[in-house]
This record gives structure tokens, sequence and C-alpha cells, in this order.
């Protein structure tokens, strides 16, 4: 297996973790929070596929899927490249309002999609290359695409978590 194939092997398991936990839930399931300045379900999703497309998209160097087309209305927020849900107050995680499970997963798809299609494309000498000299030691493409998946990972296993809560009411 190469270097391309196993992050392409660890990316591919969100989709089915995720379809998993939002198909079929309303919108007021969505926005659910088991308390006072949680995450919904909504937010944990929402955040985990803007994390992955603004960070890609900075490898790429091409604008995010979220300022294309109307997803930011299809969550009630307005097209900022800059919004990743890193920081959220508890006013701004309650604003997050997908208007449906399926808005959710099409935006993670189209992510997803370019995702895949940068992966597949990776040699093993890329993931050396330094792509953000503001930490120390600098992060390497290798480090970027190892912390991506393990942060949609754990919020994609939180939402999950969280279905559980909502269907056992």
């Amino acid at each position: 297996m190469n270097v391309s194939e196993l992050l392409t092997e660890a990316y591919d398991r969100l989709p089915d973790i995720l379809r998993e936990a939002v198909d079929g839930l309303s919108p007021e399931q969505l926005r659910f929070q088991p308390g006072a300045g949680a995450n919904s379900i909504g937010w944990l999703v929402w955040h985990l596929t803007r994390v992955q497309d603004h960070h890609v998209a900075e490898l790429l160097d091409a604008d995010q899927i979220w300022v294309s087309g109307d997803w930011a209305g299809r969550f009630g927020l307005a097209a900022d490249p800059d919004d990743t849900g890193y920081g959220h107050s508890p006013a701004q995680v309650a604003a997050v309002r997908p208007q449906s499970a399926q808005a959710l997963l099409d935006y993670y798809e189209a992510v997803a999609a370019r995702t895949g299609g940068f992966l597949a494309g990776l040699d093993p000498a890329d993931l050396d290359r330094v792509v953000d000299e503001a930490w120390d030691p600098p992060v390497t493409l290798g480090v970027r695409l190892v912390s991506i998946v393990e942060d949609d990972l754990q919020h994609v296993g939180q939402a999950a978590y969280l279905r559980g809560l909502v269907e056992a009411g």
C-alpha cells in the first residue's frame, strides 16, 4: 500500500459513519444540544466538513467549496471562508441550522470528492513539504493531512454518539 492509498483509506472511512450519524434526522434533531452550550449533530458535521474544505482548499491554493454555490444558505449562514467553527460561542453553534441531513451530506460529499482527488495524486516525497510555517516545528503536508482526518473522525464519532441520545429521547 502506498501513501496515497493509505490516506485515502483513512478518509474513505468518514462518509459511512457520517451518513449513519445524520441520515433520516429532522432539522430539529440535527440542532439538538444535550446541554447549554453543547455542540449539535448539525454543527459537528458542518464543522468537520468546513475544516476539511478550508484546509484542503489552502493546500490546493483554491477557493473553498463553501464559498461556491449556495452551500452557506443551506445552513442559514454567510459564505465566510474564515468561519470553520473554531472558537464558536454557544450562540454561533446554535446559528448553524442545516436545512436537512441531506444538506450536510451533499456538502460533505462535494468536499470529500475534491479531497479524494488530491490524495490520489500524492507521492511519498510530497508529505515532507512544509505547508504552515506558523508553528514550531513547521507543519508538513503529511502532518496536516493526518490532523484533518483525526479531527474529522473525532467529530463524526461525537455526532454518532449524539444521534444515540436523540434517538433515546
